[in-house]
């Protein structure tokens, strides 16, 4: 009986349902959604005023995909993508995956040094890039480069002649080839190759599945309640799991439509994108949200199109969320949790979650995937209520780090738990909070300090936009508490004075900042995460 009581009280849950996984392939997959909604549009590029149905995109992929082998790649080999949102991005995400390549994502913000450890670790033999955007010249960097890549083949630059240069090896192979080489195909083949920003060193390659990442976009897509109807606004990066796998795949395993509004993320672009286009989902990072929030005019967009969307990468602020819903139309608005490793998703919140749910958790485990919170040092399984490390295990878990098995070692456990390296509650309910990452907990004086709950205290603070809070070396306590803050107008931010006064009787003394710099931004990962390493290191001292 007492073992009984013990386990039912343990941080540890599974999502259940009625939908299967998926046994497909990306392009199996692919074929059977086409076969459903042919005359659809899968997928329309704004700034380009291109617009493909399914039956169209089948082809583009088709034609792609018979290119790709008509360069020689083989089953197993690796294309790298250095690009900007584009169509010619996701028409390589599906025509990769239908001859069994693996597609490396290469961040556009990369400069040379980057680009030459990607090429070199991973392997690639074939490149496709922009020729440009903003401040990177593309063609440039790869030639500083290219010399010392030797497995690196051939680059294509999209809208450049070796783009259709490209498209030309397409009459080389026939569809009966093709056909051949995606019956050789399991979906269980590596199929991506994603680089984690990582925080210290070079960056870690997660190797996945089509199973993985299939299935991940599809439940992630279950869980908003996608249908053939929904047209999906996607202005996160394709070259990370967001926009790839919660996006592309998410939206396309279902018949509804991809949006691309812009190359990059500009808020104005974005919201014009949802009103022309009636789009009824909206993806973004918090501080993609707060941008569009703050822009000026934004009550002036016709929003009434939206019902949903995802708000991921990093935690997201109470007072934020509460203004997507009431203010851009997203009532079911989704909060999703997880990590490149893991394809990424691993918890959710559902459509039909209250509003504490909705702003106070992360969500509660999708479909076929397992939680748990131990203890970081013991690896015990924790009384639900107590913070420690969160695990996850199932289908998402990703195949390994390319190359790298001491590392995927460190990680994944011999049960195949992933350790996130995130602290986190599981409730009674079975929803989990994420109270910050191991690495970032503040020991001040002997206190455990946890920088989320300050940050979403200080969020209600009126002169405050955004703001971040780190541990930096103190001789008397160890660590102090620096609040790096971005003020809601520049030329009255808020002075040390004013937060120790907002916290004084809210807070325990222990958890007041004592320090405030005032930042016109934050340094960020490729996934949206805010690099509170830099900011430790920026002021430290």
């Amino acid at each position: 009986m007492t073992t009984g009581n013990r386990a039912a009280a343990d941080s540890y849950t599974h999502g259940t349902g009625t939908v299967p996984l998926l046994g497909d392939t990306i392009g199996a997959n692919l074929d059977r959604v086409i076969g459903r909604f042919p005359d659809r549009e899968a997928l329309v590029d704004v700034p380009s005023g291109r617009r493909w149905t399914y039956g169209e995109f089948g082809a583009a992929v088709g034609d792609l995909a018979r290119a790709l082998i008509g360069r020689g790649v083989a089953k197993g080999d690796r294309v790298g993508i250095w690009a900007v949102n584009c169509p010619e991005w996701v028409l390589t995400q599906y025509a990769t995956a239908r001859i069994g390549a693996i597609m490396v994502n290469i961040n556009p913000a990369y400069r040379a040094h980057e680009l030459e450890f990607v090429l070199n670790q991973s392997g690639i033999s074939v490149l496709i890039a922009s020729v440009a955007h903003r401040t990177s010249d593309y063609r440039t960097l790869v030639e500083q480069v290219r010399g010392r890549c030797p497995e690196l083949r051939s680059v294509h630059y999209v809208g450049d002649r070796t783009w259709d240069e490209l498209l030309g090896s397409a009459s080389k192979v026939t569809d009966h080839q093709l056909y051949a080489r995606e019956a050789e195909l399991s979906c269980d083949d590596p199929i991506n190759i994603q680089y984690t920003s990582g925080t210290t060193g070079f960056p870690k390659g997660a190797t996945l599945s089509h199973h993985n990442i299939l299935n991940n976009g599809y439940f992630v897509g279950e869980t908003v309640g996608y249908t053939e109807r929904d047209r999906v606004c996607l202005p996160v990066p394709f070259y990370h799991c967001f926009g790839m796998v919660m996006g592309n795949l998410g939206a396309l395993s279902h018949g509804a439509c991809v949006v691309v509004p812009g190359p990059s993320f500009e808020p104005k672009k974005t919201l014009e994108a949802v009103q022309r286009e009636r789009c009824t989902s909206l993806y973004g990072v918090p501080t993609m949200f707060i941008a569009e929030l703050n822009l000026p005019g934004f009550a002036s967009y016709d929003l009434s199109s939206l019902r949903t969307g995802i708000m991921a990468g990093s935690p997201c602020p109470v007072e934020v969320m509460k203004r997507v819903v009431a203010e851009m139309n997203m009532a079911e608005v989704s909060i999703c949790y997880g990590m490149t490793e893991t394809s990424p998703v691993s918890l959710q919140t559902r459509r039909d979650d209250d509003l504490e749910r909705r702003t106070g958790t992360v969500g509660r485990a999708l479909p076929h995937v397992e939680v748990k919170v131990i203890d970081p040092v013991s690896g015990v399984t924790l009384p639900r209520g107590e913070a420690g490390e969160l695990c996850t295990r199932g289908y998402s878990v990703m195949l390994g780090y390319w190359n790298a098995p001491e590392r995927t070692a460190e990680v994944i456990d011999a049960g195949r738990w992933m350790h996130t390296g995130d602290l986190a509650v599981i409730r009674e309910d079975g929803y989990a909070q994420i109270v910050g990452r191991i690495k970032d907990m503040i020991i001040r004086g002997g206190e455990n300090v946890y920088p989320r709950e300050i940050e979403e205290f200080l969020y209600g603070h009126p002169k405050i936009a955004d703001v971040q809070v780190v541990g930096v070396p103190d001789e008397r306590y160890g660590e102090e508490i620096l609040a790096c803050v971005i003020p809601r107008d520049p030329a009255d931010p808020p002075s040390e004075d004013d937060i120790v006064a907002y916290c004084r009787e809210r807070l325990a003394h222990y958890k007041i900042p004592r320090r405030v710099e005032v930042v016109d931004a934050f340094p960020m990962t490729v996934s949206g995460k805010v690099r509170k390493i830099e900011l430790r290191e920026r002021f430290s001292g």
